[in-house]
C-alpha cells in the first residue's frame, strides 16, 4: 500500500494523506479518471507487475486496489 499511496501522492500532491484509507476510493480522494490511471500505471511500473485491465473497474476501495496487485508478486 505504501507504493500506491506514494504514487497518489505524487499525482494529487494537494491531498490530505490522512484520508488515505483501505476503505475509500481513488475518486473519493478527488483523483480523476486520468488521476487514476496515472496512479495505477505507475505503481504497477515501481512493483513490476502487469495487472489486465479489465481487473480495475471504477469503485475499487484501496484495499481491493492493493489485493489486486499482491496477487500479481
Amino acid at each position: 500500500m505504501a507504493t500506491l499511496r506514494q504514487n497518489t501522492a505524487e499525482v494529487v500532491p494537494e491531498l490530505d494523506l490522512a484520508l488515505f484509507t483501505p476503505d475509500r476510493t481513488l475518486s473519493e480522494l478527488g483523483c480523476n479518471s486520468i488521476d487514476r490511471a496515472d496512479i495505477v500505471t505507475m505503481t504497477m511500473e515501481a512493483l513490476g507487475i502487469v495487472v489486465p485491465v479489465h481487473e480495475f473497474h471504477q469503485g475499487l476501495d484501496i484495499g481491493t486496489l492493493v489485493e489486486i496487485m499482491r496477487k500479481q508478486l
